[in-house]
């Protein structure tokens, strides 16, 4: 797959084209890039996606923006698997901001990406003012020669697939309903870095994972999977959060691999959190801690030979 950053690189060819956000790239998301490559082979054209970075939200409110969902490393992850041949990566600035929604079909759809077709989310709203919408593009695309469809949300459970429904079954703790929403349980991927060694002095040495999404969009204990280079699957438990009982201020992902030893710095992990244990806790002492962490990998152990 291929990844630009902005629009300046022509396209080669005419293209089947989406865009959107898509934060956590969930089964709504899916069902559209699923579309949009049935769409690319039926018209034998490259499907292309773009999306914005930073998001739209935090560029206008950043105090107020949403917890990410997905770093843009994860998000393209996603996108390549989908089978999505091309990625544009919008730099969202005032410059962005400004284009009215007539200057954003003519420099972005038509002359930056030849779009021939047109695949959007049904809430899809872009341009200055948020004036664009689908009946604006399909005007716009009998003027310029594409065509538009809009894809319809997905209903789960009764609910709307969205990505605001993800971060709030995150924020519950129900790992079950954002996994369902999202069509695979909830993961943070990142690099273990060297770490305070403090784990391992307590009897659970731990992978520290620096991580980018912040604010976070949960934090506590949780029973994880985690997929290393090697390829094999192992459980474990987990700590997201800002580790108060140590004073910590930035947030952190450190992971307690069950049955393994190894030198694993500088790996890059990908952990699935399957089930939520408890929220993160303020200690008196190390060793309230220790007996806590014991406690905790206990509770995982025994959620994971249940299942």
């Amino acid at each position: 797959m291929l990844v630009f950053r902005g629009f300046h690189r022509p396209v080669s060819s005419a293209t089947v084209l989406t865009l959107g956000n898509f934060d956590g790239v969930h089964r709504g998301h899916l069902a559209l890039l699923e579309r949009l490559t049935d769409k690319a082979r039926e018209l034998g054209l490259p499907a292309v996606a773009v999306t914005f970075e930073p998001h739209p939200r935090e560029f206008f409110s950043p105090a107020s923006a949403p917890a990410r969902l997905t770093t843009l490393r994860e998000k393209l992850e996603r996108f390549a698997a989908a089978g999505v041949e091309q990625v544009h990566v919008a730099r969202f600035n005032p410059a962005f901001a400004a284009l009215s929604a007539d200057a954003f079909v003519e420099e972005i759809l038509v002359r930056g990406l030849c779009a021939r077709h047109l695949i959007i989310g049904d809430d899809f709203r872009f341009g200055a003012g948020r004036l664009g919408d689908f009946a604006y593009l399909q005007a716009a695309g009998r003027a310029r020669g594409f065509q538009v469809e809009a894809m319809s949300s997905i209903q789960l459970a009764g609910e709307r697939v969205s990505s605001s429904a993800v971060r709030q079954a995150l924020e519950a703790g129900d790992m079950d309903k954002a996994a369902l929403f999202l069509g695979r349980p909830y993961a943070i991927d990142g690099r273990v870095v060297h770490g305070r060694k403090l784990g391992r002095q307590l009897g659970f040495a731990t992978a520290n994972i620096y991580i980018r999404h912040n604010p976070l969009p949960m934090t506590g204990v949780f029973a994880v999977r985690v997929l290393g280079p090697s390829g094999r699957v192992r459980q474990g438990v987990a700590n997201l959060g800002i580790r108060p009982t140590l004073g910590g201020t930035r947030p952190l992902l450190e992971v307690h691999v069950f049955d393994f030893q190894g030198d694993i710095y500088g790996a890059h992990l990908s952990v699935e959190f399957v089930h939520k244990l408890r929220d993160e806790m303020k200690f008196s002492d190390l060793s309230a801690l220790q007996a806590r962490i014991a406690a905790d990998a206990a509770a995982a152990r025994a959620f994971f030979s249940a299942e």
